[in-house]
C-alpha cells in the first residue's frame, strides 16, 4: 500500500508518517515548509523521517496545481492522509488568504487528484472549532455547525462541504477528522501549553485568557494517530437509510468523527500539571477572552468507539510529563 501523507513535516502529520513507516507501509510526505512556525522544526521532523526505508519527501505546495495533479498521476497512491493546512485560529485573523491558498484551494488539489486517480479512500483533518458558537456539551458530530467564530473554522467547515460534494458526485470514499486541542512532543510553538513552557523556564509570565477558565478537550498525539489509523482503515459506505438530521453520514459514501479525549480539563488545572513537570510556579497574566475563541471544547466519541473501537484515554499528567522530557532534550 501507497499513502500520501501531506503536511508531513507537521506536528500530526510527522507523527502518523513515522508509525506508517515502522509498520512498513509505504508513505509520500508533502509539506511546503512554510515559516508560519521555526522551520528549523520541520527540518528536524524530517530529519528522522528521511532515513526511514519507506518514507520519501516531496517538497510541494497545495496550492499548486499543475504539481499536485502530476504528484497523483505518478504515484498513484492507494489512500490519501491530508493534515496539511494552514493552522492557528488567531493567525486567521491577521492573514486571511493564507487559509483561502491552503485551506480551500489546497483541499480543491487533494480532491481532484483523488478523483482523477481513483483514491481508495481520503481522509482529512477536519477541527473541533467547526462547532463555533454551539453552546450543548459536548459537541457530536449531528450537532449544527453553521455558526464559526474564525475563518480558520470557516475553511474546514468548507472542507467538510466540498468533501462530502465529491463523495456525492464521484463515490470517493471520504472521512474527516474532527481534532481536538492536540498537543504532546514535536508539537507547535504556537500551541498555548509550548508558549507557557517557552515563558516560564525563560522567568516571564504567561498569558491566561479568559481568565483561565477556558476548558479544552485535550487530546495526547499518540491517541490522535491511532485514532487515524483505525480510521483509514475503515472506508466509509454509502447509507440509503441516511436522514437529513443526521450530517455526519450521507447516501453518499461519507462520514465524519470527533476524535478528543473525552474528558475536557479546566486551562488552569493543564497549567498546574505542567507546572509540575516544569517545576516552576508560573507568573500569570490574566486576560479577557480573545476574538475567534470559544470557552470549552468537548468531544463525544460514541460513533468513533462503535466503529472503530477506540477511545483516547492518555491523561494530562502522562501527555504533559512526556512533552516536557521532549522540550528539555530538544532545546538543550
Amino acid at each position: 500500500m501507497k499513502i500520501l501523507v501531506t503536511g508531513a513535516a507537521g506536528f500530526i502529520g510527522f507523527h502518523l508518517s513515522k508509525r506508517l513507516c515502522e509498520s512498513g507501509i509505504e508513505v509520500v510526505g508533502i509539506d511546503n515548509l512554510n515559516n508560519y512556525y521555526d522551520v528549523q522544526l520541520k527540518l528536524d521532523r524530517l530529519a528522522i523521517l528521511e532515513p526511514l526505508e519507506s518514507f520519501r519527501f516531496i517538497k510541494l505546495d497545495l496550492a499548486d496545481r499543475e504539481g499536485m495533479a502530476q504528484l497523483f498521476e505518478t504515484e498513484k497512491f492507494d489512500r490519501v492522509i491530508h493534515l496539511a493546512a494552514q493552522a492557528g485560529v488567531r493567525h486567521s485573523l491577521k492573514a486571511p488568504f493564507e487559509y483561502v491558498d491552503s485551506n480551500l484551494t489546497g483541499m480543491m488539489s487533494i480532491l481532484e487528484g483523488c478523483r482523477h486517480s481513483k483514491v481508495q479512500h481520503l481522509v482529512f483533518a477536519s477541527s473541533s472549532s467547526v462547532y463555533g458558537m454551539n453552546e450543548s456539551m459536548p459537541f457530536t458530530t449531528d450537532d449544527n455547525v453553521d455558526h464559526p467564530v474564525s475563518l480558520y473554522a470557516a475553511s474546514k467547515k468548507a472542507n467538510e462541504l466540498m468533501a462530502h460534494s465529491y463523495a456525492h458526485l464521484y463515490g470517493l470514499p471520504t472521512t474527516g477528522l474532527r481534532f481536538f486541542t492536540v498537543y504532546g512532543p514535536w508539537g507547535r510553538p504556537d500551541m498555548a501549553y509550548f508558549l507557557f513552557t517557552d515563558a516560564m523556564l525563560a522567568g516571564k509570565p504567561i498569558k491566561v485568557f479568559n481568565h483561565g477558565k477556558m476548558r479544552r478537550d485535550f487530546t495526547y498525539i499518540d491517541d490522535i494517530v491511532e485514532g487515524i489509523l483505525r480510521v483509514a482503515d475503515k472506508v466509509p459506505q454509502p447509507n440509503p437509510d441516511w436522514a437529513s438530521a443526521a450530517p455526519s453520514a450521507s447516501k453518499a459514501p461519507y462520514k465524519i468523527y470527533n476524535i478528543g479525549n473525552n474528558e475536557p480539563e479546566e486551562l488552569g488545572v493543564f497549567i498546574s500539571t505542567l507546572e509540575k513537570h516544569l517545576g516552576i510556579e508560573a507568573e500569570k497574566e490574566m486576560l479577557p477572552m480573545q476574538a475567534g475563541d470559544v470557552p470549552a471544547t468537548a468531544a463525544n466519541i460514541d460513533d468513533l468507539v462503535r466503529d472503530v473501537g477506540f477511545s483516547p484515554s492518555t491523561t494530562i499528567d502522562k501527555g504533559l510529563g512526556e512533552f516536557v522530557k521532549w522540550y528539555k532534550s530538544y532545546y538543550s
